[in-house]
């Protein structure tokens, strides 16, 4: 039987940045599923703030070179990689000029939230599915970790739902606590309606805040996994409406085999 295929997209890696709740799942949870028999493929951005010869990243000249257009402006995609020996682990990152070159993540060196977040997060989602597309590689779990990839789901459910590539597989998206506080900018919805994004769904984020973002993320996805103990209030009673499988928040001891045993759930 051939193995299941896993494709974890996640905001926050260790050791390419610091150690959170959310980067430590994004580097031993593909290990660890790896390890229990699953092909995975990892992608995360490359913010500024790592440092590429220290961690070797190198560019994958086959996959870079195309341009994604958002908001009637072509920015160039570059591929990068980077391994981790010590968990036979490769982890492909996101890289672009205008968006990840920044020295910090998601917010600068006060802790404002930078303006264009919106934009990186639409980015880095067309940057991974275009570069998955490249490597013909099919997943059978889609796994999207932290806000900035939440706009994976919208994409792969709605503009990329008829490629051949991404049939018969299934969306989780982790929810943690990591909310932004500023919401997105108010032409958020139109830049989503430009990439052809449905006018319906486009009514959660008529005030783009996380909570809204979030909803969007979890309408597209066929499970949701609570990633941190504690969650946004306002998500939590929401989980507890929806109709599709939820897995609660797991101690760290015992959450690889959980999410395995999920994901084997919802392929069966």
């Amino acid at each position: 039987m051939e193995s299941k295929k896993v494709l974890f997209i996640s905001q926050e890696i260790t050791p390419y940045l610091g150690e959170t709740k959310l980067s430590k799942i994004g580097r031993y949870l593909p290990q660890g599923i790896q390890e229990r028999g699953k092909e995975i493929r990892t992608f995360m951005p490359r913010y500024g703030s790592i440092n590429e010869r220290r961690n070797q990243l190198h560019e994958v000249i086959r996959l870079s070179g195309m341009n994604l257009i958002i908001d009637d402006t072509d920015h160039p995609l570059i591929i990068k990689v980077a391994s981790i020996q010590s968990a036979r682990m490769q982890v492909y990152f996101i890289d672009n000029d205008d968006y990840f070159q920044r020295k910090h993540t998601v917010s600068d060196s006060s802790g404002r939230e930078f303006e264009d977040n919106d934009e990186r997060a639409l980015f880095f989602a067309r940057g991974v599915i275009e570069t998955v597309k490249k490597l013909r590689w099919a997943p059978d779990i889609v796994h999207c970790h932290g806000w900035m990839a939440s706009l994976v789901p919208v994409y792969l459910r709605s503009i990329y739902n008829d490629d051949p590539l991404f049939h018969n597989y299934k969306i989780v998206y982790s929810v943690y606590s990591n909310d932004f506080i500023a919401p997105f900018r108010s032409t958020f919805a139109d830049k989503l309606r430009y990439d052809g994004i449905d006018g319906e769904s486009l009514k959660l984020v008529k005030n783009p805040d996380f909570v809204s973002v979030s909803k969007l993320a979890i309408k597209y996805s066929d499970a949701v996994i609570v990633g941190s103990e504690d969650i946004n209030t306002e998500l939590s009673k929401y989980l507890k409406t929806l109709n599709k499988p939820v897995l609660s928040f797991q101690e760290e001891d015992k959450y690889i085999d959980a999410y395995n045993d999920f994901y084997d759930k919802l392929l069966s």
